[in-house]
């Protein structure tokens, strides 16, 4: 499997669902009466980010993985969206640049030698970080934001989490 096959398509995936949990937390809010922006600054622990920043981490995530695997720069977000709907915008415009990758970027990833600055002068393959780090961390993230909307009531089952499989008929 290429490493475009083993990022974009499911990682895109992943931010369509977050976007589904958003979407499905909108109108429970609406369904309860009240504003879907109080989710915003929830948490699971004191010490964990709230939902607002476990939805920029994902995106962050994404876009990262995508754009290190795929040898471009990634654009760049300062984490000031305050509202419901700039963070669904902020999604989209990762899931958008996310899909506009030439796939042909992605050629050598696995074996291209990747110095993120949180590794301070260390270095690591690309499947390494892709499998070691990308993923998990991103899953991480993903988990948090759909923990805190289930703790705060909102109906999401694990379909909602793992999202569309595609299949065909043998």
């Amino acid at each position: 499997m290429s490493m475009y096959n083993a990022t974009v398509p499911q990682l895109s995936q992943m931010l369509d669902n977050l976007t589904g949990w958003m979407d499905e937390a909108q109108a429970y809010a609406e369904e309860r009466g009240f504003e879907v922006a109080v989710l915003l600054d929830q948490r699971l622990h004191p010490d964990m980010f709230s939902l607002r920043r476990q939805i920029q981490s994902s995106c962050d995530n994404v876009k990262l993985a995508c754009a290190r695997l795929g040898g471009v720069e990634a654009p760049r977000h300062e984490d000031g969206e305050q509202t419901w709907d700039e963070l669904k915008a902020r999604i989209a415009e990762v899931g958008a640049f996310v899909q506009g990758l030439d796939p042909e970027g992605f050629e050598g990833a696995a074996k291209r030698e990747l110095t993120p600055g949180f590794l301070r002068g260390q270095a690591v393959l690309g499947h390494h970080y892709l499998n070691q780090f990308a993923l998990p961390n991103l899953y991480f993230h993903l988990s948090m934001v759909y923990a805190i909307l289930r703790a705060n009531g909102v109906k999401l089952g694990k379909m909602k989490f793992i999202g569309k499989m595609t299949t065909y008929t043998p």
